[in-house]
C-alpha cells in the first residue's frame, strides 16, 4: 500500500499571504453582511411586535370594527404574516389593488369605478361605520 501526501498550494501566482488576506476579507464582508442583515431582522421584529401590541390593545378596548375573538385573531394572523415578510403597507399596492377590482365591472361601468378610486367624486363613511361609499355623478352616454 502506497502513502501519498498531497500538498494543496494557493492558486498560481497568489503568494501566501496575499491568499489568507483576501480569506480573512471575505470573511470580514460576510460577517458584517450577516450583521447588518440581523439587525434589520431585529427591527422588522420589533416593529411588528409593537404593531402587535397596538393592534391588540385596540382588540381589548372594542375599538376595532369586529367582534374581540376574531379582532385578536386577525392581530395575531398580522404578526405572522409580518415575521414572514408577508405584510406591508404599500400605497401603491393599495391602489393598484383596487384599479384592477374595477376590471370586474362591466366595461361601461369602469371608468367611472377607476375614476372614484382615483379620489373623484365625493366619499363618505369609513371601514368602523361598515364601509365607505365613493359617488359620481356622470352623464348618461347616448
Amino acid at each position: 500500500m502506497l502513502n501519498r501526501q498531497i500538498h494543496v498550494s494557493p492558486a498560481p501566482n497568489i503568494p501566501v499571504r496575499k491568499s489568507a488576506c483576501l480569506s480573512a476579507l471575505t470573511l470580514l464582508v460576510l460577517s458584517m453582511s450577516l450583521s447588518a442583515a440581523t439587525a434589520g431582522a431585529a427591527s422588522d421584529s420589533t416593529d411588528a411586535n409593537a404593531r402587535y401590541q397596538a393592534d391588540r390593545a385596540r382588540c381589548i378596548s372594542g375599538q376595532s370594527n369586529q367582534d374581540r375573538a376574531t379582532c385578536l385573531k386577525e392581530a395575531g394572523a398580522a404578526l405572522q404574516e409580518s415575521r414572514k415578510g408577508r405584510l406591508t403597507d404599500d400605497k401603491a399596492a393599495d391602489q393598484s389593488n383596487a384599479l384592477l377590482r374595477c376590471n370586474a365591472l362591466p366595461v361601461d361601468d369602469r371608468d367611472a369605478c377607476q375614476r372614484r378610486m382615483n379620489g373623484e367624486g365625493t366619499t363618505s363613511g369609513s371601514a368602523l361605520e361598515g364601509g365607505i361609499s365613493r359617488e359620481l355623478t356622470v352623464p348618461d352616454k347616448k
